[in-house]
């Protein structure tokens, strides 16, 4: 069974950055086929897609943070990055990392929740102005 471990956030000022570290262990993940996506949350509102990356090496990402944040990835340790720059209050959240196994990012659904069959335990990301 996939697993999903996700860390690096805490508290960053506004216009700051951080990076946020996803590492994918266990039985069932096929590196050559898979879409990793970025997800956030805050109280009372629905998950928000914000990037992905597929193992073709294809992205993609929300209009909300377009230029601010990257998704990638270690190819050599299947640990998956977001890299968040210019940061503000708004994008304060939990962040999630997610893996849809044996198949590709595409545009239409890469922030669709339902989409991901296996998840990670969330990391709080904190911005302060």
């Amino acid at each position: 069974q996939v697993q999903l471990s996700e860390s690096g956030g805490g508290s960053v000022q506004a216009g700051g950055s951080t990076r946020l570290s996803c590492a994918v262990s266990g039985a069932g993940f096929n590196e050559n086929w898979f879409c990793m996506g970025w997800f956030r949350q805050t109280p009372g509102k629905e998950r928000e897609g914000v990037a992905s990356i597929d193992s073709d090496g294809d992205t993609y990402t929300a209009n909300s943070v377009k230029g601010r944040f990257v998704p990638s990835r270690d190819n050599t340790k299947n640990i998956f990055y977001l890299l968040m720059n210019n940061l503000e209050p708004e994008d304060s959240a939990m962040y999630y990392c997610a893996a849809r196994i044996e198949a590709r990012c595409f545009r239409h659904d890469y922030a669709r929740p339902q989409e991901y069959s296996a998840w990670g335990q969330g990391t709080q990301v904190t911005v302060s102005s």
